[in-house]
Order: C-alpha cells, then structure tokens, then sequence
C-alpha cells in the first residue's frame, strides 16, 4: 500500500475516500495520487482526442478552476506531511482512473461512492461501479466519513471456488496488514444449496496450503448472496466487506449481474475488492 491512487470530483463523498486515505499513507508510510478527471462535452474533443485549438480558452479555464479546488484540499490539515501528486487530466473518467493507476504503478484506490438505487443503478451505473468490476488492483470503496479507519473484523464473501483462490490470498494478506480478523463466510441460498459435508470438503481445498489461522469460517442462510453478506456483517458489526470480482465486461456483466457492485451501492461500511 505504497501507492495510493485517489480519484476525486471534489464531492463530499470524494473527500471522505482521500481522508481515510491519507489515515492508510500515514501508517504504512505510503504516497497519495490524487487525480481529477476534466470530461469535456463531446463537442469540444476532436476524433484523436486533446481538444480542439478553438476551445482552448474553455479547456484553461476548467484546468484553472481544477488546479484553485486542488490548492484548497492540499491545504486540509489531514494532509499535513504527506507525499500528494495532484494530476489532472482531460479524459473520460473511468478510462482515465485505469490508465493513471497503471502509469504510476499504484497499488491501491480509494474511491467514494454514493450508491444507487432502482434503474439509475441498472442503466447508468457509475464510474465507481466501473473501476471496482475491472480494476487489476483491489479497490476500497468508501460512503462515510471515518475519521478512525481501523478494521477489527474483516468478512470476506466466498463461494469457495479454487478459481477465486488469488482473491482469497489477497484478502489474507489485507487482513494481515490491517491486524484484522478475517471472517470467511459462505452464504447458503435456496438456488445454490450445499450440504454441510460439501461445504466442508470445499473449505478444505479452498484453505489448502496456506498457513493464515487468524480466521473463522461462517456458512450463513438467506435469500439472496447479496443479502446474506449484508446480513451477516451487520450480525458481526463488521467495519469491512470484501470479495472477489471478476471484471465481466458487456453482456456477459449485464445478464450475470455482480455481487461486487450490488455491495458497493448497498452497504454502509466500506467494501473492498480483489479481481481474481
């Protein structure tokens, strides 16, 4: 967690994402990019990208406005003695966030989300539901302002799968850097049932070969895996949720849906991601 990319409208929500941020560079001695993305009307962007020569003025102008809403969040106090590279570009949000993050080879994003409900959330979705689904990097998606961001219990949602054994290395090695329990848990639904004796085998090929013991297995009813994660953080008054994506993209993310974001716009505590 050296490299922390935090990309930012200036919103409320924005701010709460670079404030727990700036608590994660401080304790693990890591640098904050802090990105804004200047997405210009189409008509103002010609076919190769950049704008063009007659709308410059406009496209000074917002870099200018850009750079004066820098300067104020750059002097907040908690930002005091942090290493913050402000970038600034013009780009479409999302394709921005996944090329700045490789550029300078972060290795975690902090976004803020406000969630969304109801065919907003079905058609329009959002640059945050994006990054979480595809981004190479775990993301830790952020509602609230929390201004002690320490993680006591960790859930991570599992179906077990040895394909989503990378996830589960990831989320081991998460909890290990935050000194978090980790509390693995299997929601068990009416469509997708497994007995006791199945479960157990899976576990068991699931945790083979890692020597990681702070953690409890928890295999939880519900109607729903979404419900059953949401369930059964607030059952254990988790501070964390976590789990596994598998950056679907086009029709494939539409008609298989994903738990990932339906947790992004759904719970209240902090989710954070791992791409299998």
């Amino acid at each position: 967690m050296k490299k922390l990319l935090v990309p930012t409208d200036f919103s409320e929500h924005a701010e709460n994402a670079l404030k727990i941020a700036a608590q994660l560079a401080k304790k693990y001695k890591g640098e904050i990019y802090l990105l804004h993305m200047i997405e210009l009307p189409v008509d103002m962007t010609n076919p190769v990208g950049g704008t063009r020569t007659s709308d410059l003025p406009e496209a000074i102008y917002f870099m200018k406005l850009a750079r004066k809403r820098f300067s104020e969040v750059l002097n907040k106090p908690y930002l005091e003695g942090l290493t913050v590279h402000e970038t600034v570009q013009f780009h479409q949000a999302f394709d921005g966030i996944m090329e700045i993050s490789k550029k300078y080879d972060c290795d975690f994003i902090v976004m803020g989300s406000q969630g969304a409900t109801g065919f907003k959330e079905m058609f329009v979705g959002s640059n945050t539901e994006k990054v979480v689904r595809t981004s190479d990097i775990p993301v830790l998606v952020v509602k609230r302002d929390r201004p002690n961001f320490k993680i006591e219990n960790f859930v991570f949602a599992t179906n077990l799968s040895l394909e989503s054994k990378s996830a589960l290395q990831q989320a081991i090695e998460f909890a290990t850097l935050m000194d978090a329990k980790l509390h693995l848990v299997f929601v068990n639904t009416a469509n997708e049932f497994q007995t006791s004796v199945d479960t157990d085998n899976n576990l068991k090929k699931y945790m083979e070969g890692s020597s990681f013991n702070n953690y409890e297995f928890h295999v939880h009813n519900d109607s729903s895996v979404e419900n059953g994660i949401l369930n059964f953080a607030g059952k254990i008054n988790a501070d964390l949720v976590g789990m596994a994506t598998h950056g679907r993209k086009g029709l494939s993310h539409f008609f298989n849906g994903s738990i990932s974001e339906d947790l992004v716009n759904h719970a209240n505590i902090p989710v954070v991601t791992f791409r299998i």
